[in-house]
């Protein structure tokens, strides 16, 4: 029994802390997809690039590498990082999203929704 004992014990330790490992990859991953999302969000926006540097850096996990680019009208936010207790292996994440970028809303007071606005009242009638 003794001897059972001497070759399971470390065995199981052994699978609990992969198991533990597991566990912060998979929490690193989902927030590398958090970032990327809240980064593309904020650039599809047209918020600043410090901005969205600064958004998606707050959500990322720590030294991550956040790359921004705009591809015609859809924005891609990349985000690349290690997981912070396994820096000793050679394990890298990335996600990356993608979201159409929006037109800036037009100025407060200009013609063009009271002209919709009175298109529609006039086809209510």
């Amino acid at each position: 029994m003794t001897a059972e004992s001497a070759v399971v014990l470390p065995v199981l330790v052994l699978f609990a802390t992969a198991l533990v490992y597991g566990l912060l990859i998979m929490a690193a991953q989902i927030r590398c997809v958090d970032a990327a999302r809240a980064g593309a969000r904020a650039a599809a926006r047209q918020d600043a690039p410090e901005a969205i540097l600064e958004v998606t850096r707050a959500v990322a996990p720590q030294g991550a590498e956040v790359t921004v680019g705009r591809e015609g009208d859809q924005v891609r936010v990349v985000v690349v990082a290690r997981p912070p207790a396994l820096r000793v292996l050679p394990v890298e994440l990335r996600e990356e999203a993608v979201a159409a970028a929006e037109e800036p809303l037009a100025p407060a007071g200009g013609t063009t929704g009271a002209a919709t606005a009175g298109k529609n009242e006039g086809r209510a009638r």
